[in-house]
Order: structure tokens, then C-alpha cells, then sequence
């Protein structure tokens, strides 16, 4: 592959992301729907494009991340998507978390043009797209992974490949069900310890060493006791990634009540008009079932 990328969706995490490519050395080509949020990659150096279509006529390999999945559709396979200007040999991949058989039908019809395809969400949030310290999961074929591989290190480092197309998203939801769980029980615990009087500045330090010890109360507790709500990951999206999990769990036949539960919670955050703040948010929600007034 030569050294022009492309870059699509420059939101919250995808502003690092590309940046982060900018200073690895590539020549990127970028695209947003809100083109005011490309101004900080193209005064580092990048190329704004005016569509899906025009950075695939000039990347070889073409990166996405964008909101929900009739976004990802209309990217790819919109009137003027990617498909309109991938070439044969190209390589598109998509690290928007979205459905695994909307990224199985993408990977079909880009196959017809003799264009590979993989699926690589990620995790990590903001935080993680800053630091170059994502983990990405990634499913394509067994010969474009080690290709991909170079491009995925400047923006990640736990890289695994884990099957062919779609084997990402999966691992994707597998990974939401348990922020899902994990999301409410720090929020719960941050609630009933400022009912209890306690120190949460000093229970989150300690809870943390020990068995509790997890990604959210490293980093999204501190930022509930600091009134920060804004997004490393927005609730709109959250809740886009549960009902995935909750339709893909259903379509396997299986039953999981917690995740079933917590989407609930998001949706009540939502109604309270917090669908764009971070899912740290979700306090708010339980500290209402509780009368408010804890935090």
C-alpha cells in the first residue's frame, strides 16, 4: 500500500485517530458531514475531500468511524460512498461499532469491485483515540490483516485479529455488554456511598485496588466526582450499541437481563435530555430513582 489514507468521521474519536495517522507520517484524505470538524487534521497537514467517493479515488487504504449504522451504510454504499471510487486492491475498514451483518453485506458488494473489506471497532474512548492506546478488534481475511496491521499501531495497542468480517463487531458487543453492567455498578456504588457520607474521592482510590478494580472507575468515575459530563462516549451511541447487542442476543436465542436492564436506565438518561453528554452520566438517572440530591 503507498502512504495516502483516507479518514472518514472526525467526531470525538475520530478527531485523535486521524491525527494520530497525520504524525505517524501518512498523507491523509479526509471527509465529515460537518466539514468545521475537519479544520484541526487539515491544518496539521490533511487533504479535505468533499465526499465518501473522492477519498477513495485518492487512499488506497480508506478508515471510517461514524455514528449509527444507516451512517456506515450511506458511506459505503451511498450514491457518491466508497464504492463509487474504491479500486481494485484498495482496502476499506470500518471502526464504527455497528451491526455485524450490515458490515458482512458491505464486505459482499465491495468484493465485486475487488475491494477488501474489514470490520475494527474499537474501545478505549476518547482518552485511549488521544493516546494511541485503543484496543481494536479486527475481523478480515487472514491476508489483510498483516497489511492493516502498521496503520492500526498508530492508533492502538492491543490489535487482535479475531476472525473474518463481522468476528470484530461481535467481540465489539461482547465488550459493550460488559461496560453495560460494569457502567452500572460504578454508578451505583458512586450513589449509595455519597448516601452512606463516605469520601467518594477516597472509596473510588480504594475500591479501585482491589477486586472492583476496572476501566470506569480509573476513569470515569473521577470525571462523575469532578461534574464532567461531557462525552468520551456519547449515550445516543451507547444505547445504539445495546440495542445491537440486545437484537444480535435475541437472534441467538439467548437471555441477558442485565444488559436488557441498563439499556432501560440510558434510555430514562436520554428522556432527561443527556442523550449527547459521556455514559458517565448515568448517575443522574439512578440518583433520580434514589430523589436526587447525592452527588
Amino acid at each position: 500500500m503507498d502512504n495516502r489514507v483516507g479518514f472518514i468521521g472526525l467526531g470525538v474519536m475520530g478527531i485523535s485517530m486521524a491525527s494520530r495517522l497525520i504524525d505517524a507520517g501518512y498523507d491523509l484524505y479526509v471527509y465529515n458531514r460537518t466539514k468545521a470538524k475537519a479544520d484541526a487534521v487539515v491544518a496539521k497537514g490533511a487533504h479535505w475531500c468533499g465526499s465518501p467517493r473522492i477519498v477513495a479515488e485518492n487512499a488506497s487504504v480508506v478508515f471510517t468511524i461514524v455514528g449509527f449504522p444507516k451512517d456506515v451504510e450511506g458511506v459505503y454504499l451511498g450514491s457518491d460512498g466508497l464504492i463509487e471510487g474504491a479500486r481494485d486492491g484498495s482496502i476499506l475498514v470500518d471502526m464504527t461499532t455497528t451491526k455485524p451483518s450490515l458490515e458482512t453485506a458491505i464486505a459482499a458488494r465491495l468484493a465485486e469491485k475487488g475491494v477488501k473489506f474489514a470490520d475494527a471497532p474499537v474501545s478505549g474512548g476518547d482518552r485511549g483515540a488521544r493516546e494511541g492506546t485503543l484496543s481494536i478488534m479486527v475481523g478480515c481475511d487472514d491476508d489483510v490483516f498483516p497489511v492493516l496491521l502498521p496503520f492500526f499501531k498508530a492508533m492502538g495497542s492491543n490489535i487482535t485479529h479475531l476472525g473474518p468480517v463481522g468476528s470484530g463487531q461481535h467481540t465489539k458487543m461482547a465488550n459493550q455488554i460488559v461496560i453495560a453492567g460494569t457502567m452500572a455498578g460504578v454508578s451505583e456504588a458512586l450513589v449509595y456511598g455519597a448516601k452512606a457520607g463516605l469520601d467518594l474521592e477516597k472509596m473510588v482510590s480504594t475500591i479501585s485496588k482491589g477486586a472492583a478494580g476496572c476501566w470506569t472507575l480509573d476513569n470515569l468515575a473521577p470525571r462523575v466526582l469532578r461534574g464532567d459530563f461531557e462525552p468520551g462516549f456519547m449515550v445516543d451511541h451507547f444505547i445504539k450499541d445495546m440495542t445491537i447487542a440486545v437484537e444480535e442476543s435475541d437472534a441467538m436465542g439467548l437471555s441477558l437481563p442485565s444488559l436488557a436492564l441498563t439499556r432501560e436506565l440510558y434510555k430514562a438518561v436520554k428522556a432527561q435530555g443527556c442523550g449527547r453528554n459521556g455514559t458517565q452520566v448515568l448517575v443522574k438517572a439512578l440518583e433520580t430513582l434514589s430523589g436526587g440530591g447525592i452527588l
